[in-house]
C-alpha cells in the first residue's frame, strides 16, 4: 500500500518548499487547521494522520513496526520519499514532534528545518538530572484506564492538555474537542500508542538533529513542562527556544497567531 494513501496524505498550497505536519497523540491532521492556511502560499502544505488516528488505514497498524516511535518515523520517512520531499520544513506537535525529529533524522538531506510544537523525548521523571513530569506509577495507571474506562481517561486527559484558556466557553469547547478526537481513534491502537509515547526515552536521540531547529512550549504545560523545553534547548545544537505565557499543551490550537509568528520568524532566520 501507498504510504501516501496509508497515512491519508493530503498536499495543498501554492508554494513549492514543502511544509510537513505531524500532529500529536489522540489527534488527526484537521489539528493543524488554524496554522497551517497561513502557509499556504510559500509553501506546499502536507498533513497527514498517524496510523489508527484520524482518516489513516488501519489495516496498516502492525504490532511489532509501531510498538515504538521508530516505527511511526518510518511512516514518516516513507511519506518523504514516496511524495518526494526535499527542503522539508517539518512541523510537529508533541509526540508528533519526536517522531518528526526521528524522521528528520533518518533523512537529513531531505528535511532542512525543524518545528517542535511542545514536544518532550521523556515524559517519565528520571531523577536527579531529568525532570519529564510525570511518575511510572501516574503512567501506568493512564494507561491501565484507557481498557477499563475510557471515558473516565478523556475526562482526566483532555483538560490537562486544553489547559486553562482564561475563558470558560473557550476552555470548555476546547477539551470537548480533544474528548471527541481521543474517543474517535481505535482503542487498542491509541494504548498501544500511549505506551509508545508516554513510556519512550528519545533523549539520546536529540544530539543527532543537524538542522535549524525551533522549539515552542507554553509557559504552563502539564504535559510538557518547562523543564523540559529547556533540556531539549540544551541538547539540540543551535536550537531556539520560543516561550507562549500560556496555558495548555497545544498552542497551535489556542494561539495559532503567536505560534504561525514563531514559525514564521525561524523560518526567516533559518
Amino acid at each position: 500500500m501507498s504510504a501516501l494513501r496509508r497515512n491519508n496524505v493530503v498536499i495543498t498550497g501554492s508554494g513549492t518548499r514543502p511544509m510537513v505536519f505531524a500532529h500529536g497523540f489522540g489527534c488527526d491532521q484537521h489539528m493543524w487547521r488554524f496554522v497551517a492556511p497561513a502557509f499556504a502560499h510559500s509553501h506546499r502544505l502536507v498533513l497527514f494522520d498517524h496510523i489508527g488516528c484520524g482518516g489513516s488505514d488501519l489495516s496498516a497498524y502492525d504490532d511489532k513496526r509501531h510498538a515504538t516511535l521508530a516505527g511511526y518515523a518510518l511512516d514518516m520517512a516513507e511519506i518523504f520519499e514516496q511524495a518526494d520531499l526535499q527542503d522539508a520544513v517539518v512541523v510537529g506537535h508533541s509526540v508528533g514532534a519526536v517522531i518528526g525529529l526521528l524522521a528528520a533524522n533518518l533523512l537529513p538531506q531531505r528535511v532542512a528545518s525543524l518545528v517542535l510544537v511542545s514536544p518532550s523525548p521523556r515524559y517519565l521523571n528520571d531523577p536527579p538530572d531529568y525532570l519529564g513530569g510525570f511518575e511510572r506509577a501516574d503512567i501506568e495507571g493512564l494507561i491501565d484506564m484507557m481498557e477499563t474506562n475510557m471515558l473516565g481517561w478523556t475526562d482526566f486527559l483532555a483538560p490537562a492538555v486544553a489547559g486553562d484558556q482564561g475563558v470558560a466557553e473557550l476552555t470548555q469547547q476546547f477539551t470537548q474537542e480533544l474528548k471527541s478526537s481521543f474517543c474517535a481513534s481505535d482503542p487498542y491502537v491509541t494504548r498501544r500508542f500511549a505506551l509508545a509515547t508516554f513510556l519512550a526515552d528519545n533523549r539520546a536521540d536529540l544530539s543527532g538533529v543537524t538542522v535549524p531547529s525551533l522549539i515552542i512550549q507554553c509557559s504552563h504545560d502539564a504535559i510538557a513542562p518547562r523543564a523540559v523545553g529547556d533540556y531539549m534547548h540544551q541538547q539540540i545544537q543551535g536550537s531556539r527556544l520560543r516561550v507562549i505565557e500560556a496555558s495548555g499543551h497545544c498552542p497551535h490550537m489556542t494561539h495559532p497567531a503567536q505560534t504561525i509568528a514563531l514559525i514564521q520568524e525561524h523560518l526567516a532566520s533559518a
